[in-house]
């Protein structure tokens, strides 16, 4: 028999040759994903129906690990689709995932509201006393995701739980689709360069790159995913900073503001069918955090302190206004520009005087993989022969001290269109014992790409960022579990941000740091009086910083605090009383994201999640202090840390993966001085 044409070729449908099995980039074509989309959920679902049909009595292997091994096309598939449709979205990406999600929906509810499948899981659980270590977990982790999905639930509750899974798939979708279109369409075209006063000769000449990259002309401003806009810091001219401010805060409001609420109604009503009084203690159910209770007290906790920082940090930028000679009253798009000049006062540091020390090739070869050898042992190679899915993306190949491969990693540093913003990791291909598998991971970016030929200076706040992403990847890379359900980063939303922030402090070591930060012309070592300023202003903003991310944790949990059936008639509204009922409607320090395109919260897997950034910082403000109170950069405290924490995935209970590292649970003490909230 003859392959069907479409089928031909078709690099999805057999496992890579490439080392690692890594993608084949190079050969992959947008009109393979929807055949082997269709062929792999046709293999998994004959898969399952071997597996439910099986006479013989469930057992650990016959059902749990079978069920492992299922859906090897489908898992391929999605892998790549789901990832280059954040890394080089176009129209054909938008059209195949609007077609494609509504029918996964549905393939992973026949999954999960499987009775029969559902009993033999059952089945294992009640018998779970003769299991140990990661199966028991694993048998755990199947039958909650399972309880979870609805499969207890009554024939007619099933049905309904399959109208919402569907409506909500598509409305996420065009939530998601609608911000990446906001990149590209939500820009300000500035003609008159003057305007631009405050800006380095390399900004303008970014922007007039971009610009005719668009086909416009002039200087093309593109926002990135936060409320604050990098050049809020620079631009002298309000009127230009105002505009900028208000087409970053007003984005997607007419195309997401219904989206945003429907979302959050079907949430509401899903949470509700399973037993949940709202989405987020549904959420919470299977996090650390447990309930939405425990969510609202570390936050509420932390907001008067954090507030009480910002009001201190707005009196000071108020002060600054007068100093210059306006009597204007300070404004959001007021904040970033005065602080810098506060900045500069207080610290005598200048953001233009500190970026030539960050060449970003320096910064990652000399600062990121210097620590990590420094840390794991690790040694980190380019792979120039290996295909990659953009010409700026970077692969390399990571190995051991002892010189045995660990995986691959690609690094994706700039921003473009077709780009969603922020930063972030994922992988592509999960490391398991049982599959024989090491992993292939990335790193995602979005600095400024710059002019052709100019060198790429990066602020310290992208310093910071890539050394973050960086933590998720070891987290994917240092993987050592049987199971791809319980590997690398599918741990709990508020344990896996833990490795990223506590990877952050190494940009700050004093070691780290006289290795990277050297002038990219001269090659110069950062003045020990610049670094000492860089690293005194490091708390600086604070305050800011605390409650514009606060305000968007609690804007999430509020939004998904709703029961079901409650009616709300205005985004903008809903925004203010939220914010009001916890103190923080303080009108200079906006959310981090607002509702329209706040993406961790309405497209991403982050619903009642996004406090976990702050979660998990309390365990990575620990961490640190507890490496630098037994030796700070070394292979012991590196050794000791993956062999307890970043090798282990899911594989076992979390909150005792921290306790194994540390000895104790974490405290927040560390928190609040790496914040600067406290001497």
């Amino acid at each position: 028999m003859t392959k069907a044409p479409e089928t031909v070729d078709n690099v999805l449908l057999t496992a890579s040759p490439l080392p690692f099995m890594a993608p084949q980039f190079d050969k992959l074509k947008t009109s393979d994903y929807l055949p082997a989309f269709e062929q792999g959920m046709q293999e998994q679902k004959a898969q399952i129906a071997t597996i439910t049909n099986n006479s013989e009595p469930a057992t650990f292997e016959n059902t749990i690990v079978a069920l492992e091994k299922t859906g090897a096309i489908l898992d391929r598939t999605q892998r790549a689709f789901f990832n280059l449709s954040g890394l080089i979205s176009d129209d054909n990406y938008t059209s195949i995932e609007e077609q494609i999600v509504p029918k996964l929906t549905a393939h992973q509810d026949n999954i999960y509201l499987n009775q029969k499948l559902f009993s033999r899981i059952q089945a294992i659980y009640k018998n779970k006393a003769a299991l140990t270590g990661e199966d028991l977990r694993l048998v755990e982790v199947y039958y909650d995701r399972f309880v979870r999905a609805g499969a207890e639930l009554s024939a007619a509750d099933k049905t309904k739980m399959r109208e919402l899974n569907g409506e909500l798939a598509k409305l996420e979708t065009s939530f998601s689709q609608n911000v990446l279109k906001s990149f590209k369409d939500d820009v300000i075209v500035i003609e008159d360069k003057a305007l631009l006063d405050g800006l380095s000769d390399s900004d303008i000449a970014s922007l007039a790159a971009a610009a005719k990259d668009a086909g416009k002309t002039g200087y093309m401003i593109t926002l990135v995913n936060t409320t604050t806009q990098p050049l809020l810091s620079s631009l002298k001219n309000r009127d230009v900073r105002q505009q900028l401010w208000e087409t970053s805060a007003y984005r997607a409001m007419d195309t997401n503001a219904p989206l945003n609420i429907k979302i959050a109604q079907l949430r509401a009503a899903k949470a509700n069918l399973l037993g949940y009084p709202t989405w987020a203690a549904y959420s919470l159910g299977d996090q650390m955090a447990k309930t939405p209770e425990a969510v609202y007290g570390i936050l509420d906790d932390l907001a008067p302190k954090a507030l009480v920082k910002a009001r201190i940090e707005a009196a000071d930028i108020q002060a600054e206004i007068v100093k210059d000679g306006k009597d204007f009253k300070l404004e959001p798009w007021d904040w970033a520009y005065y602080a810098e000049k506060v900045r500069k006062a207080k610290y005598d540091l200048d953001d233009s005087q500190v970026k030539p020390y960050f060449e970003m090739n320096t910064v990652l070869n000399d600062g990121l993989f210097f620590a990590m050898n420094k840390l794991y042992g690790i040694t980190i190679k380019p792979r120039k022969d290996l295909p990659v899915w953009h010409k700026d993306v970077s692969a390399y190949e990571v190995f051991n001290k002892d010189g045995s491969a660990i995986g691959l990693f690609y690094l994706d540093p700039y921003a473009r269109q077709g780009k969603r913003g922020g930063a972030w990791m994922d992988e592509l291909v999960t490391q398991s014992f049982l599959k024989n598998t090491k992993p292939v991971v990335y790193n995602a970016l979005n600095i400024p790409k710059p002019a052709e030929g100019q060198p790429t200076l990066m602020t310290f706040d992208e310093v910071s960022t890539m050394f973050h992403e960086f933590g998720h990847a070891i987290h994917g890379l240092f993987s050592q579990v049987n199971y791809p359900s319980l590997a690398g980063t599918a741990t709990a939303r508020d344990f896996v941000e833990f490795p990223s922030q506590a990877n952050e402090d190494w940009s700050i070591d004093p070691q780290v740091l006289a290795n990277y930060a050297k002038h990219y012309k001269t090659g110069e070592p950062i003045p020990a009086e610049l670094l000492a300023k860089v690293l005194k202003s490091h708390t600086f903003n604070q305050g800011f910083g605390t409650v514009e991310y606060l305000a968007a944790a609690l804007l999430d949990m509020e939004w998904h605090s709703i029961a079901a059936g409650t009616e709300i008639t205005d985004v903008a509204a809903f925004e203010k009383q939220a914010l009001a009922k916890h103190g923080l409607d303080y009108t200079p320090v906006p959310p981090r994201y607002k509702t329209t395109y706040f993406s961790h919260s309405f497209g991403g897997g982050y619903s009642a999640g996004y406090y976990a950034y702050l979660w998990t910082e309390v365990f990575a403000a620990d961490a640190f202090s507890f490496m630098m109170d037994h030796g700070g950069l070394t292979l012991e405290n590196g050794q000791k840390y993956r062999d307890t924490v970043l090798s282990k995935g899911n594989s076992q209970d979390l909150m005792q993966d921290y306790i194994d590292f540390a000895g104790k649970k974490p405290s927040t003490d560390a928190l609040l001085k790496r914040r600067g909230l406290v001497n």
